[in-house]
C-alpha cells in the first residue's frame, strides 16, 4: 500500500466506527500501510452503530435532550470524527495540509436541496471545528451552488457521487468559482482543500449486462475505468491555464479526483482491479479495509493512471455508437445513489428511535 503513494496517490480508508479508532488499528494503518485519509458516508455509520453496542450509552444519554434522532446521529458522528481527525493530525501536519483528512457528510435527505446543505455544511464545519475534516456534499445539480457556497466560506469539501464527466466537470467549476470568491473577499485561499470523488464498480454494474446484448463482451469491466481515465484529462486540462495559475500563485490546492466505489463487485475480476488501474500523481483512492487487506496481500502497485488512454476514448466511442448513452446511465446512477444513502440513513435514524425506546 505504501508503495502506492510513491507514485503520488494517496490511499483513505472507506470506513469508520469505534472500535477501530479505540483499538489503535487506525493509527497502525497509517504506520503499516500509510493510509493518509478517511471516508464515511450514512450507510458506513449505519453499519457501525447499529452491528455493535459501542454507542447505546450515548444514544440513551442524548435521548434525554430534545434532540430529534438526526440531531442524536450527528452527535455520535461529529465525536468519532474529531477522534479520527486527532489521529491523523500528524498526517495533515507532515504533507502540508494537503493529506490527514476525515470525510463527514451532510443528511442525505439534503441531496436535492441546495439551501439545506450549504447550511447543514456551514453547521457541521463548526460543530467538528478541525482544519482536516472534509465536508461531503452530493455532486447533483442542487449541489453544485451548495458546493460554490461552501467553498466561498472557506469549508473543505469532499464532493461525493459523481458518476458522469459532464457533471464532474460542473464541479470543478463550481470549485474553481468557489476559491475565486473566497480570494476576492479578500481572505487566504491556502487552506482549502477539496476532492471529487468518482464512483467507479456501480458504472459497470449497470453498463456491463447491456454490453452483452450489443455485442460488445469485450469492454465488460471497463467503462467504468475508461471514465476515471477522462476524467484525469478533464482535471489536467482544468487545473492549469491562465484561470487556474491566478490562483495557484495565490497557493490554491487542485481539487483531487478521488476514487470511490474501488471493491469489485463482479466476482469473475480481481479484487483489486479498480485500485491497480487507476493509480497516478494527485489522487486519492478510498478503499474498504477488505480491499486494503487484498492489495496487500497480492495486489500491483505501478502508475497506470495515463496508460491506455486511446484504449479508453476508443471504448466510449463505441458504447455511444451502439446506442448506450452514457450520460443517462450516469445519471441513473447519482439517482440510485441517493436512495441507497436514504435507505440506510432512515434504518439509522429507526434504530435510535428503537436504542431510545429501551432507556
Amino acid at each position: 500500500m505504501k508503495q502506492i503513494h510513491s507514485f503520488g496517490q494517496s490511499i483513505w480508508l472507506d470506513f469508520i466506527d469505534r472500535a477501530i479508532i479505540s483499538s489503535g488499528n487506525l493509527k497502525k494503518l497509517i504506520d503499516e500501510d500509510g493510509i493518509r485519509g478517511v471516508t464515511s458516508n450514512p450507510a458506513i455509520f449505519e453499519k457501525a452503530i447499529t452491528s455493535s453496542s459501542d454507542y447505546d450509552n450515548d444514544i440513551r444519554s442524548l435521548s434525554d435532550s430534545d434532540k430529534t434522532n438526526e440531531e442524536i446521529f450527528f452527535g455520535l458522528a461529529i465525536a468519532d470524527i474529531k477522534n479520527a481527525t486527532d489521529i491523523f493530525k500528524g498526517v495533515f501536519d507532515e504533507s502540508g495540509g494537503t493529506d490527514g483528512f476525515v470525510s463527514l457528510e451532510v443528511s442525505p435527505f439534503l441531496a436535492l436541496d441546495t439551501e439545506g446543505t450549504a447550511k447543514q455544511a456551514a453547521e457541521l464545519w463548526k460543530a467538528v471545528d478541525r482544519k482536516n475534516v472534509m465536508i461531503k456534499i452530493p455532486g447533483t445539480k442542487p449541489g453544485l451552488e451548495a458546493i460554490k457556497q461552501s467553498i466561498a466560506k472557506g469549508i473543505n469539501i469532499n464532493v461525493t457521487l459523481l458518476f458522469g464527466l459532464p457533471r464532474y466537470e460542473e464541479v470543478t467549476e463550481a470549485y474553481i468559482s468557489g476559491l475565486e470568491e473566497h480570494l476576492k473577499a479578500g481572505y487566504s485561499i491556502k487552506h482549502i482543500s477539496s476532492v471529487a470523488s468518482f464512483f467507479l464498480s456501480r458504472i459497470d454494474v449497470l453498463v456491463d449486462p447491456m454490453l452483452d446484448e450489443k455485442g460488445l463482451g469485450d469492454l465488460k469491466g471497463e467503462i467504468a475505468i475508461a471514465s476515471a481515465k477522462k476524467a484525469y484529462e478533464i482535471y489536467k486540462r482544468v487545473f492549469s491555464g491562465p484561470r487556474w495559475e491566478k490562483l495557484a500563485a495565490q497557493g490554491a490546492q487542485p481539487q483531487r479526483l478521488l476514487w470511490a466505489s474501488t471493491s469489485s463487485k463482479n466476482p469473475a475480476f480481481k479484487d483489486t482491479k479498480y485500485v491497480e488501474a487507476l493509480i497516478g500523481a494527485d489522487t486519492v483512492d478510498t478503499v474498504p479495509l477488505e480491499t486494503i487487506e487484498a492489495f496487500r496481500d497480492h495486489g500491483i502497485a505501478a502508475n497506470t493512471l495515463e496508460d491506455g488512454l486511446d484504449k479508453a476514448t476508443e471504448a466510449l466511442d463505441r458504447l455511444k455508437k451502439a446506442g448506450i448513452d452514457i450520460d443517462k446511465i450516469t445519471q441513473q446512477l447519482e439517482d440510485e445513489g441517493i436512495e441507497k444513502f436514504n435507505k440506510p440513513f432512515e434504518k439509522l435514524l429507526q434504530a435510535i428511535e428503537d436504542q431510545k425506546s429501551k432507556v
